[in-house]
């Protein structure tokens, strides 16, 4: 049976990384993929558990000999994954998960257009704030430009293969399981 590359992204506060969480733990047999980066790897990370750590001229490198499926930069740091690091995982014959952000995702597609895409929805945008808000972690300022950016990204959602809404976890990740397992048997 061939095996898929899933991608999942979503905006900020939707809960994806919750929703992929809980979809691993009843589905251990999938693959998350391991991103390369630029930034420096915080207390107890691991190269080439949480990341793989570069040095920027070797991430520069990767860009300069096309080795990146997609690549972008947030806060001076560059993030990226590897087109062989995927190859490579499907051929040993692993269904892989990708998280990333829609404009990631939307350069995995144009490159491998087998990939599946999937957004993680918020049940709506007063909801999405609501939840931004109830963290406490950002000023108003950093809430509003979140909300701008999620505007964006449910654009770019028009493009990806499914939605998922993640109005209730158990709901969200059953349905994201309903997707994959519905991908998985088109093989």
């Amino acid at each position: 049976m061939q095996k898929k590359l899933f991608v999942i992204s979503g905006s900020s506060g939707v809960g994806k990384g919750t929703v992929l969480k809980g979809f691993l733990q009843k589905n251990p047999n999938f693959m998350l993929s391991i991103s390369c980066t630029t930034r420096k790897p915080r207390q107890g990370e691991v190269d080439g558990v949480n990341y793989f750590f570069l040095s920027k001229e070797d991430f520069q490198n990767c860009i300069d000999n096309d080795k990146f499926l997609e690549w972008a930069e947030f806060a001076g740091n560059r993030y990226g994954t590897k087109r062989k690091y995927i190859k490579q995982c499907l051929e040993e014959g692993k269904d892989i998960i990708l998280e990333i952000d829609t404009q990631g995702a939307l350069q995995v597609k144009k490159q491998m257009p087998e990939a599946v895409l999937i957004f993680i929805c918020p049940p709506s945008i007063e909801a999405l704030e609501n939840r931004l808000r109830g963290r406490h972690t950002e000023d108003e300022a950093a809430i509003q430009k979140r909300l701008d950016e999620v505007k964006i990204e449910l654009e770019r959602a028009e493009n990806f293969d499914y939605k998922v809404v993640n109005d209730d976890l158990d709901n969200a990740i059953s349905e994201l399981e309903n997707v994959i397992i519905g991908e998985q048997a088109k093989c």
